[in-house]
């Protein structure tokens, strides 16, 4: 059986979750690397594992390249190696081409790594994306302000998942966020003009740079106001019609993006915006699988295990047959305040109202701490065959579920 080695910082729940989906392919033989020990891994997993290194910092190539080594040393040739983790795509690519690993290279991990990299190449392609300027100092952030005008976006240029990512409407803002994430020569600070719309994604799974299955989420409202405003409580829908012609646009921009990038075996998250007069723009692009349990939407609808399968298209280079069956959303339950969760009302209205329609559900437990994210403390997940009828009922949680912090 081939060794495959798996790189996650840390044992986060998703990362938890990825992980003992490898465990369980029965045809690898599993190598970890990771920034925590092995002992903190549930029982299942660890003794499923073939063999682990720790490391202190998972961002350092040089650091992840000799647990390879090792790893190597005790388990013979490395087949793959990779994660999910999009601030580790740069190293772990860097590994590859260091011990000749097959994967993606390191170019093409700065293509997807380097947002503002991104943006030329996008833009140079004649891909429709947001203008953009890495700027050194305050001088320049504000000469490109005043060229493009606000609302602008501010944030660092190889950010994940809006991590320190601001809006500006004024000049205040766009001084308090700079004092926030300070511009210098050795860490430019990344400017974008702010893009008004409806926000989606659509995510890729791509094989020897072609196509093998695609979905696309629709977000309500996007992330970066749903950060800003404490009491939103946001909501994400993957609708069944995904191949309407109404998309037919984003998909032939995106399958662009993704071969002007470089993508060839792997799976992709890129964010997107339909404007008011009906066009479109790239955000930005991941080459990894999406977070806010969009894989759990993607499974869901097409009744498969969407992870399960990415991992064996980058360990065998192999896709199953898939049929879109459902439309699928998300609802995420954000407690308002500050403090500990202290009970969570409505659980039993939303249960008789759309009870029928749940899949999935987290539900947040009394004395959680709050999250510092905008998916909030917990999940429900529904499903049916019509989009409508999911749509209506993520409404009818997020106007019913309270979240009650203290």
């Amino acid at each position: 059986m081939p060794f495959v080695i798996y790189t996650s910082p840390n044992y986060t729940e998703n990362a938890v979750r990825f992980i003992r989906t490898l465990t369980r392919l029965g045809d690898v033989r599993l190598g970890l690397i990771s920034q925590e020990p092995r002992d903190w891994l549930p029982a299942d997993i660890k003794v499923k594992l073939t063999d682990f290194q720790q490391v202190e910092d998972l961002y350092n190539f040089q650091q992840v390249e000799a647990a390879a080594k090792l790893l190597a040393g005790r388990q013979g040739k490395i087949h793959r190696i990779f994660g999910a983790v999009e601030q580790a795509q740069i190293p772990v690519a860097q590994v590859r081409e260091s011990l000749g690993i097959e994967g993606m290279d390191v170019e093409t991990a700065h293509n997807f790594r380097d947002k503002s990299r991104m943006k030329n190449l996008l833009r140079a392609a004649g891909l429709p994306c947001a203008r953009h300027q890495m700027v050194t100092d305050k001088a320049s952030a504000f000469a490109f302000a005043e060229v493009v005008g606000y609302p602008l976006v501010v944030k660092p240029p190889d950010g994940a998942a809006s991590q320190s990512t601001y809006k500006a409407n004024h000049t205040e803002d766009l001084e308090k966020a700079l004092s926030l994430i300070p511009p210098k020569p050795s860490r430019p600070v990344l400017l974008e003009e702010f893009i008004t719309g409806d926000e989606f994604s659509f995510d890729t799974f791509s094989l020897d740079g072609k196509s093998a299955f695609y979905s696309l989420t629709h977000y309500f409202p996007n992330p970066l106001e749903a950060m800003r405003e404490p009491w939103i409580q946001w909501q994400v829908l993957l609708p069944r019609e995904v191949e309407d012609p109404f998309y037919d646009d984003i998909k032939a921009a995106a399958f662009k993006t993704l071969d002007v990038l470089g993508m060839k075996t792997g799976m992709s998250h890129l964010e997107w915006f339909r404007r008011k007069d009906g066009s479109i723009a790239v955000s930005e692009v991941a080459a990894r699988p999406p977070g806010a349990q969009i894989t759990t939407l993607i499974s869901r609808a097409n009744d498969f295990d969407s992870v399960a399968a990415w991992a064996r298209m980058m360990i065998f280079g192999e896709f199953p047959t898939v049929e879109r069956k459902y439309a699928v959303g998300a609802a995420y339950l954000r407690g308002q305040g500050t403090g500990k969760v202290q009970e969570v009302l409505g659980l039993e209205q939303v249960q008789r109202e759309v009870g029928h329609l749940i899949c999935d559900a987290q539900i947040p437990k009394k004395g959680q701490e709050k999250s510092l994210s905008y998916e909030g403390e917990g999940y429900v997940i529904l499903r049916h065959p019509e989009t409508a009828v999911v749509k209506e009922a993520l409404s009818r949680v997020v106007s019913t579920v309270r979240v009650i912090l203290g």
